[in-house]
């Protein structure tokens, strides 16, 4: 007799209705299924429940036919209802018949299988969680679903497994945040407002501590700020401002431990180059916040700190820019009241990279940096800053006089080292001999700068000795043209001039030594000689200078510097000179005469011939009045007798003389 077909474990009339068109039906169907499945657990019949399974998973819900597949996702449903609490030890075969019915093709489908997952869900509770990774995957795919039905689905579902996962003590953590930043590359927005969701409520259950795991899905959050969903945006960026409440609220002692400073910031100095405001305002404000909080703890990452913050000082954002000058200070104060070790090249590194900056106020806060680096740590830094010193000298070609000011400073600093000082002055003249156009943008204002950081009188004997030996006589000339105006009119060198103008009267031997030195460069120009010994009122010196110019080539540009010349005898710096000519019984009176004589027969009919020639003239007046007084008013010259007829001889000579130039 042949073998009898083994009985299905469910009639036909309730696996008719299971794959009926009507949804009616299909839940009549599931209702029979659930009370089988009852039925037969309570009665120990565990195959049979087997068997139902199995042909649930197996012929309905893998069917080709849509209403088949929705029955058998129904009665799944109905057989976890039936199992109630032995639905965990049939998890393993009803999970992922569900979650493949996720990805049909037929949206209702797609529906069924996620109130399906949400009924057996509510019934295994925790038990659901060892399957949490691919319900997970699931859930994502159905927030991005077209369908608004399923989305509002996935979204039930979504809140069912949240509820379990916070009522846990169970949940795997460590397997849960790789499945989190996998779906935090993504951008579709509903998937972030789930990913956004998780994050937060999981921060709220005490037995999970999210922050351990911020630097993970940190980077993640921060992509978010920049969605075009303004909803997002603002749930990412209250959960950055949970997370950053969080910091500050952990307990010193447990900081090491629980806060990873290092991986962070290297998010954060990525999103501060990031082409959203909101991100690069967020960041600063996050490195701010990290600097006030880890202090020195984040001493390996200074250089890292700095070079993101000096770059978004020039931000075009004024707000970003306010933030990160607040951030700098605080950074700056930070690395210069530390006693512990900083490493420096690094942090130099970082600041010389950006000293060719196209942001004034980037270059500005380096310059800053070095000057206080300088300060704070001299000798190291010195060694350190013969490879920066070529891009240290160039921002003083800076178009902005706030840099090239702060690039002086810095040079200051570094020169009070005395080996350092004849250095950086050799450089800075190097520097104007190839580059002439710098010299006479740049050539006064860096020497005056220079002479109020640093003792002007040694500034001047150094540059002096350097000129001294230079083999580019144009560009000595010019150097020593623009040393002595500053000599002659600036404030800065007052002391030096006043050393100069009396050490020859005087006898001051240190005097004359400043002179003799000066003078030996000064040779370079033969106007600037002939002034400095004005000056140094070394008249015999001088009336023996001018009678030399004749062996010079007379150029527009000496006739032109001749011409200044005259313009500074007229002003307050050579009013001791002007009066020296009423002083006809000094020795040197007629060496002075002769100086000036000598100058204005250099000069051609111009204004400056007329200025120096009506002085000159003055003095022969005088000289002829007094002549005219010694003799009691008479008109003869002889018949004064002494120097005065000599004076007056010789200056009705001179005035002949200038009345024929003239």
């Amino acid at each position: 007799m042949a073998a009898s077909m083994p009985e299905p474990p469910l009639n036909a009339a309730v696996l008719r209705n299971l794959g009926d068109r009507t949804y009616d039906k299909r839940r009549v169907g599931a209702l029979e299924v659930e009370k089988a499945v009852r039925t037969a657990y309570t009665a120990g019949d565990t195959s049979k429940v087997a068997a139902i399974v199995d042909l649930l998973t197996k012929e309905f819900t893998c069917s080709h036919n849509a209403n088949q597949r929705k029955g058998g996702l129904i009665a799944l449903a109905g057989t976890a209802v039936g199992l109630l609490d032995a639905t965990k030890d049939y998890l393993d075969r009803l999970v992922p018949a569900v979650l493949k019915c996720f990805a049909d093709q037929e949206a209702r489908v797609r529906y069924y299988a996620c109130e399906s997952m949400f009924n057996i869900a509510k019934v295994a509770r925790a038990h659901i969680l060892k399957h949490f990774d691919i319900i997970f995957i699931g859930l994502c795919k159905l927030f991005a679903d077209v369908d608004v039905d399923v989305k509002n689905a996935a979204a039930l579902l979504d809140r069912l497994i949240k509820d379990i996962v916070t009522d846990s003590e169970d949940f795997d953590i460590e397997s849960f945040i790789p499945l989190l930043q996998d779906h935090m590359r993504g951008t579709n927005p509903y998937v972030r407002v789930v990913l956004v969701g998780w994050i937060r409520d999981l921060d709220t259950v005490p037995d999970i501590e999210m922050l351990d795991h911020l630097p993970d899905f940190l980077e993640g959050l921060f992509d978010m700020l920049s969605d075009n969903n303004r909803e997002i945006r603002q749930q990412a960026y209250q959960a950055l401002n949970n997370f950053l409440e969080d910091i500050k609220k952990v307990p010193a002692a447990e900081f090491d431990a629980r806060v990873n400073f290092r991986p962070m910031i290297g998010v954060l100095v990525r999103q501060c180059a990031h082409e959203e405001k909101f991100n690069r305002v967020t960041a600063v404000w996050w490195l701010h916040q990290f600097i006030q909080l880890g202090g020195t703890k984040l001493r390996a990452v200074y250089a890292t700190l700095l070079e993101s913050v000096l770059k978004c000082i020039s931000d075009p954002e004024h707000e970003i820019r306010k933030e990160a000058r607040e951030t700098n200070n605080d950074l700056l104060a930070l690395v210069r009241d530390t006693d512990e070790e900083v490493e420096l090249s690094e942090v130099l590194r970082a600041v010389t990279e950006q000293l060719p900056s196209v942001h004034k106020y980037t270059r500005l806060a380096a310059l800053k940096w070095i000057s206080m680096l300088m300060e704070k740590s001299p000798e190291r830094m010195l060694t350190l800053m013969d490879s920066k010193m070529a891009a240290l000298l160039r921002t003083l070609a800076d178009e902005a006089d706030d840099v090239a000011k702060t690039t002086l400073e810095v040079l200051a600093r570094i020169s009070l080292d005395e080996a350092q000082f004849l250095r950086v002055l050799n450089d800075i003249v190097h520097l104007f001999a190839a580059d002439r156009r710098l010299l006479e943008v740049r050539g006064s204002f860096t020497v005056r700068r220079l002479c109020v950081l640093m003792d002007a009188k040694s500034i001047y004997i150094t540059l002096a000795q350097i000129l001294a030996d230079e083999s580019d006589y144009t560009f000595a000339s010019i150097m020593v043209e623009t040393l002595s105006l500053i000599l002659l009119t600036a404030e800065e060198v007052t002391d030096l001039r006043e050393q100069l103008r009396r050490c020859v009267v005087d006898g001051d031997a240190e005097g004359i030594r400043v002179l003799t030195t000066l003078y030996n460069s000064w040779c370079h120009n033969p106007v600037a000689t002939f002034t400095l010994c004005l000056l140094g009122q070394a008249y015999d010196l001088g009336a023996t200078v001018v009678s030399k110019f004749s062996e010079s080539q007379i150029t527009v540009g000496l006739l032109m510097q001749i011409d200044k010349l005259v313009q500074l005898i007229e002003s307050p710096v050579f009013l001791h000179l002007r009066l020296q000519l009423l002083e006809t019984e000094r020795p040197s009176h007629g060496d002075l005469l002769r100086s000036l004589y000598g100058l204005l027969m250099l000069l051609p009919q111009s204004r400056a011939f007329n200025t120096l020639r009506n002085r000159l003239m003055s003095i022969t007046s005088l000289h002829i009045a007094l002549a005219g007084g010694g003799v009691g008013g008479g008109s003869s010259g002889g018949a004064g007798g002494g120097r005065g007829g000599r004076g007056a001889a010789g200056g009705g000579g001179s005035e002949a003389a200038l009345d024929k130039a003239a």
